[in-house]
């Protein structure tokens, strides 16, 4: 039976990108690969399309394939909508939809795109990070929310952060399977010192470590966490920390790759069905003119291929393919350095699938 997988391009730029993830798909069934795919709509596509940014019609289409790929979604035509259909809202609400809480976003520095890091090449040579961000709970779900007028007559708007011990577990779980695939090394990234959150976040993930002895478990708060990203990042294997936390760790360690351009994700349920997609924004700026870096897309085609569909043979040639490009001195825009010469978005994507075929 053909795999079946939801294709949700996205806005702006998300269409140019995801052509390019398309034209893989298409070598690997024309290889005999048992897989099929059909398109819907989220984000502000959706909004346009339908009038919500995760409409009906993606509801059902998400539900019933096996896994989905995305593009990148919102940009400044829906800044103005009211916050219920903002994009934004389309990709939370498939997300807590499909209930992908663990989301895995590796930090990898491509030898080839050393110079295009701000950082020195000795902090990053080598650099191989997986952080998992737990991805439907915390202070973006929390309850109560709003805005209110305090005691003093003066507004003010209110979240709620909070973690149920099910939740800790779940994500703990994936971290010390994950970190016992690689270097088993756990960091565990909290505020315990001052957030009830992050005290009921340590001792779960403490009691759950008990069950994986062989991975070496350490703690950081958060503030120490981004600050060791910069100074002393190949310190670090897998991390694992909530929501709001690894919102901002990871696309800090995105940076330390050279480009947001070249770093894919997954968010997975407990089945490891998952949504895969870039890191990078809809980029509104470039959208249209063949500029965007769909490397990021490909490399997230290459994750479903490992994580959904269990074929990490095929997710190794995506990714030995994409390096094969790089040495070649294949470059877009934003992983180009002076003196390169930089390619398009359709003429990367071309580069890939000659690498890709036998």
């Amino acid at each position: 039976m053909n795999k079946k997988i939801l294709i949700l391009p996205g806005d702006y730029i998300g269409t140019e990108i995801m052509a390019e993830a398309v034209k893989v798909l298409e070598l690997l069934k024309a290889e005999g690969e048992k897989i099929e795919w059909s398109f819907g709509h989220l984000g502000g596509a959706a909004y346009d399309a339908e009038g919500h940014p995760y409409p009906p019609s993606t509801q059902k289409a998400a539900c019933e394939a096996d896994a989905i790929l995305m593009g990148a979604v919102g940009g400044p035509k829906y800044d103005s909508l009211p916050r219920a259909v903002r994009p934004e809202q389309g990709i939370l609400g498939i997300r807590k939809d499909l209930g992908l809480f663990a989301n895995l976003r590796p930090a990898l520095a491509y030898e080839e795109l050393a110079a295009a890091s701000s950082f020195k090449p000795e902090v990053i040579a080598g650099l191989d990070i997986l952080i998992l961000r737990e991805l439907t709970g915390d202070i973006y779900f929390g309850q109560p929310r709003g805005r209110r007028s305090n005691a003093e007559g003066a507004e003010e708007g209110y979240d709620t952060m909070h973690y149920s011990r099910p939740e800790v577990e779940r994500i703990a779980h994936v971290a010390f399977q994950a970190a016992q695939k690689r270097n088993k090394r756990l960091c565990s990234v909290d505020k315990e010192n001052v957030l009830e959150t992050s005290r009921l976040w340590r001792e779960v993930v403490i009691e759950v470590g008990k069950q994986y002895p062989d991975v070496a478990l350490s703690h950081m708060y958060v503030d120490n966490a981004a600050m060791q990203l910069v100074k002393n990042p190949k310190q670090f294997d897998v991390i694992v920390t909530g929501n709001i936390f690894g919102d901002i760790l990871s696309d800090e360690a995105s940076m330390l790759a050279g480009s947001i351009g070249m770093l894919p994700s997954a968010s997975l349920d407990v089945n490891n069905k998952g949504l895969y997609e870039p890191i990078h924004g809809s980029a509104p700026d470039i959208a249209g003119q063949g500029k965007a870096n769909p490397l990021a897309t490909i490399l997230s085609v290459g994750m479903m291929f490992r994580y959904t569909f269990n074929r990490a043979d095929l997710a190794d040639r995506i990714d030995a393919a994409v390096k094969q490009v790089l040495r070649q001195g294949k470059r877009t825009g934003d992983i180009a350095q002076p003196g390169e010469r930089i390619i398009g978005t359709k003429e990367m994507g071309d580069a890939v699938v000659a690498a890709l075929k036998k």
